[in-house]
């Protein structure tokens, strides 16, 4: 390295005892590499690091009895001719520790809401004007494992469990501590993690409230990578909850219909999909 080093500069300086519009040729290049090699993001490949920032992140969510917080969400499909085609969601979510939560997805061909009291979940679709329910006694953990055991994706709820950490790293094979980033204006620890089959990355604001910012979940099995991104514009804690936020009532003329209406609940629409999907 020492000699091709040495040889780099001394052909750097044969080429600036040149003529002027040479010398100023080299100059720029020359600057454009180190604005480059000085600007450039560092990575940062520790474990350790990874591990403890989001573990610190989990530690604190544990600790809040109840949260509430605004985002958006965008979902990827991907065509057979590989063309990738995103939808766009806003919602809310609102939860109260150990067993209360009530959530709210509205996009293009959906408007979803989700009502659980410790009992029963409800599930209004709104557009449809229909409803599901089940009956799902104990906690949100608890409830969170019953949907996806119903085949219901609910991607972003591993930030809403009791023990964010242990659910998270459960099947990581590798972790890394990028650096920082700036999600919405707010400083955030960049962390990244590999899956067997998805990669997954999560910005976690910086300081003494590590709250999750953004998450990013790559589908490495299917062609072209689709991925579900979350991002988080608003977060709070300790918040006062009237316990009917929790509780459903269907509104005058809504149907009950079996868990199969929920693919009508979709971020994506199931009756006209993009061309090809």
């Amino acid at each position: 390295m020492a000699t091709r080093r040495t040889l780099t500069a001394t052909a750097a300086t044969a080429l600036l005892t040149r003529t002027p519009a040479v010398r100023r040729y080299v100059a720029v290049i020359m600057l454009v590499f180190t604005t480059i090699l000085f600007t450039a993001p560092r990575v940062q490949a520790a474990d350790d690091d990874a591990g403890q920032i989001l573990k610190a992140m989990s530690d604190y969510l544990a600790s809040q009895t109840s949260i509430s917080a605004v985002f958006d969400s965008d979902v990827e499909v991907i065509t057979p001719e590989l063309q990738k085609i995103q939808f766009a969601s806003s919602g809310a979510v609102q939860l109260s520790r150990p067993d209360k939560l009530h959530a709210r997805r509205t996009g293009g061909y959906s408007d979803v809401e989700l009502f659980f009291d410790g009992k029963t979940l409800s599930v209004y679709g709104r557009n449809i004007n229909s409803f599901v329910q089940l009956d799902a006694s104990g906690s949100i953990d608890k409830l969170i494992d019953l949907l996806r055991a119903k085949g219901v994706a609910v991607p972003g709820a591993d930030l809403l469990v009791s023990n964010v950490y242990e659910t998270l790293m459960a099947d990581v094979i590798d972790a890394k501590h990028i650096g920082r980033g700036v999600v919405g204006g707010i400083e955030c620890e960049h962390l990244a993690f590999r899956n067997q089959d998805t990669d997954w990355q999560l910005w976690v604001e910086v300081g003494a409230n590590p709250i999750p910012r953004k998450f990013v979940i790559t589908s490495k099995s299917v062609a072209a990578a689709p991925q579900y991104t979350l991002i988080v514009k608003e977060w709070k804690t300790d918040v006062q909850a009237d316990p009917a936020t929790f509780a459903f009532k269907p509104p005058e003329g809504a149907t009950k219909v079996g868990l199969d209406a929920l693919e009508n609940l979709d971020e994506i629409p199931p009756s006209t999909p993009p061309k090809g999907q």
